[in-house]
């Protein structure tokens, strides 16, 4: 008899966004002359930027020529898009990273959850919480957890509670934690970490031998000249973290899939018997033996993003839709709502009226206003009782559903 991966049935009925389409489709249904409202998932709305177009264009008429053909790429992507990424996200900033360290793959949600794969079994893991879903829903896929309790947290994870009591900044664990999940600017809260927030998480990380996997999808919204935007400008952090990046939100990739991961030649963890093993050449072996690599097409278009041009027309991009986030959280403020995030980030994170629980309070919005958002319960059980909603939306859309919840 064929067994199969008992782990998946551990995980709660249905991944976060697959709930959310599928309660929307049904009021879609029962009501075809609503005009739904989505500010919950975060994808963009926005073209691609000119650039990156041109650059995408260029390189489809390459692969009509034998002389310019391209067939299987290197793996960890090609040299023109590393050493780009190199110099204008990391040098630039002060945050010595080479282009060797940097691996192109097709989704920072991809290699949050593939990472795993290099590292072993009986690690102890840190979450924030509320958390992206996805650093919960694959430790449980790899077997790290047991059952979730009543409110769906999972025996085997630290969970380290980030709410407006606390002003959203985890609190550093007083016992030792293997794996460290940070996300900054924070999805789902809208929330940015300090420099001293990240040097105390670093700090911690040396003392006890531990590893953070650092999310930064959304660097590109930080404005704040005092928030950093890698941690590896933080001293001492090429030896204790891994990041991961994206074209998605900064260049509108959600569709043509181009993202990248740091690992430091410094950064390493120990075999069973207690030797120090490098990571770098761990997770180039996972890569060069599941991934075939990201198209050369989309690479260069993901290149187009750093030239004079596409620097350009991307802050042209995260300027709207940071305007987006400022209209929702001064709209819904003027309502007496309690918001937060929305100014380093492109998420609107705010407290349901009246305790509402979250689940209740989609349901009553989609039903009474036709929007469409994302019940913080989804997050986590300390997201309870807290509601996101997305920028990534038209500007009319916008003042629509400010409108919306003015009248509701």
């Amino acid at each position: 008899m064929t067994r199969v991966n008992d782990n998946y049935l551990k995980l709660k009925a249905g991944y976060l966004f697959p709930e959310i389409g599928r309660r929307v489709a049904a009021f879609c249904k029962a009501n075809p002359d609503a005009k739904v409202i989505r500010l919950g998932i975060g994808d963009v709305t926005e073209p691609l930027p000119a650039a990156v177009l041109k650059a995408m264009h260029d390189a489809v008429d390459e692969m009509s020529a034998r002389q310019t053909f391209r067939g299987y790429g290197p793996e960890q992507g090609y040299d023109f898009l590393r050493e780009a990424i190199a110099e204008h996200d990391f040098r630039s900033r002060g945050a010595q990273v080479d282009a060797d360290e940097i691996f192109i793959s097709a989704g920072s949600k991809c290699d949050s959850g593939n990472i795993l794969d290099i590292f072993g079994s009986d690690n102890s893991i840190a979450v924030t919480d509320p958390v992206y879903p996805v650093y919960v829903d694959t430790n449980v896929m790899a077997g790290h957890t047991g059952q979730p309790d009543d409110s769906g947290r999972y025996p085997g994870l630290h969970y380290i509670p980030v709410t407006a009591e606390n002003d959203f900044v985890p609190a550093i664990p007083k016992d030792k934690v293997d794996l460290i999940y940070l996300c900054y600017p924070n999805n789902p809260t809208g929330t940015v970490a300090s420099r001293e927030t990240l040097s105390a998480w670093v700090e911690y990380a040396r003392r006890n031998d531990s590893i953070i996997l650092f999310d930064a999808a959304y660097e590109a919204y930080i404005t704040d000249p005092q928030i950093p935007h890698s941690i590896y400008e933080i001293p001492g952090a090429r030896e204790v973290a891994i990041e991961f990046r994206s074209f998605s939100k900064t260049a509108g990739f959600t569709g043509t899939r181009c993202a990248f991961t740091v690992v430091p030649k410094e950064l390493s963890g120990t075999t069973a018997s207690g030797q120090r093993q490098a990571i770098h050449p761990l997770w180039n072996r996972r890569q060069t033996t599941k991934f075939n690599g990201v198209s050369y097409i989309v690479q260069r278009g993901a290149a187009a993003v750093y030239s004079v041009d596409g620097q350009k027309q991307v802050r042209q991009l995260i300027d709207f839709y940071l305007t987006n986030a400022r209209r929702l959280r001064e709209g819904l403020g003027k309502l007496g709502l309690q918001i937060y995030g929305g100014v380093n980030a492109p998420y609107v994170w705010l407290k349901t009226p009246n305790k509402t629980p979250s689940w209740d309070f989609f349901d009553q919005l989609l039903q009474r206003a036709h929007l469409v958002g994302t019940p913080g319960s989804g997050f986590g059980a300390a997201g309870e009782g807290y509601f996101r909603l997305s920028a990534f939306n038209s500007r009319d859309n916008v003042e629509e559903a400010v409108e919306r919840f003015r009248r509701l």
